[in-house]
């Protein structure tokens, strides 16, 4: 987005006695999109370009013309597409690379808080499951959620209407008293076409990155930032264990 857009209304504090189920993303919301953007900017274009004679900047602008060409398909998304694609095992790859996956500042109190608050929490992501499972690996982090869905169970990105209908069919919840968190201005955008009551935006997907705006829609910083300051964030009770 331009850096000269405006800014995007702050969403915080939510008042959460509006909804009973809150949709989180993954990477970007909850997890640093620090280690995916290390992953498909460094150690891909490294490899990649080391099997082929290139440098690693010249095999980056090889292999981005080949990624725009997909953003927002599911194929974008998949690690069984781009190991073809690109001749590399990327299961391995984000294996070798996973101690660099943690969290965003102040998600898990996020989560937290948010169970204390008896609010139903689903995992809604784009990742691939071979990945979500080497997240989950690292950190556990579907162990605070009631359900999780990879948007290859509904052969639709989040980007899609699609994959808004089958979650409709795959989970029970009221669309109107639903809160639907991501860093993706087209993700919300389609779950605000969907029809889900409350959409927020975050600006600090990526740790060492910069800023991202979300215009047209409410944002914040970081997810805890939607807590009220009155609002209990301890660990009190642990993860959910499933």
């Amino acid at each position: 987005m331009d850096a000269d857009a405006p800014a995007a209304p702050d969403a915080a504090p939510f008042d959460f006695a509006r909804v009973d189920t809150l949709f989180l993303d993954l990477d970007g919301t909850l997890l640093d999109l620090a280690f995916d953007n290390y992953v498909w900017l460094e150690r891909v274009p490294r490899d990649y370009g080391a099997a082929r004679g290139l440098s690693p900047s010249d095999a980056l602008e090889q292999i981005m013309p080949r990624f725009r060409a997909l953003e927002g398909t599911l194929d974008w998304y998949c690690i069984e597409f781009w190991s073809r694609e690109l001749g590399l095992d990327m299961a391995s790859l984000h294996r070798e690379e996973s101690d660099r996956i943690g969290w965003l500042p102040g998600a898990r109190e996020f989560l937290y808080a948010s169970r204390a608050m008896g609010k139903r929490l689903v995992l809604l992501t784009n990742a691939h499951p071979v990945i979500l499972g080497i997240k989950d690996e690292a950190t556990a982090v579907t162990s605070f959620f009631d359900a999780a869905w990879s948007s290859h169970a509904f052969r639709a990105p989040k980007e899609d209407p699609r994959f808004w209908a089958g979650l409709a069919e795959a989970e029970e919840f009221d669309p109107a008293r639903t809160l639907f968190l991501d860093d993706s201005v087209a993700v919300l955008a389609a779950a605000r076409a969907a029809g889900i009551g409350y959409v927020i935006g975050l600006r600090h997907p990526d740790s060492i990155d910069t800023r991202r705006e979300h215009e047209g829609m409410p944002a914040v910083d970081r997810v805890a930032d939607l807590l009220g300051s009155g609002t209990d964030a301890s660990p009190a009770g642990g993860p959910r264990r499933r």
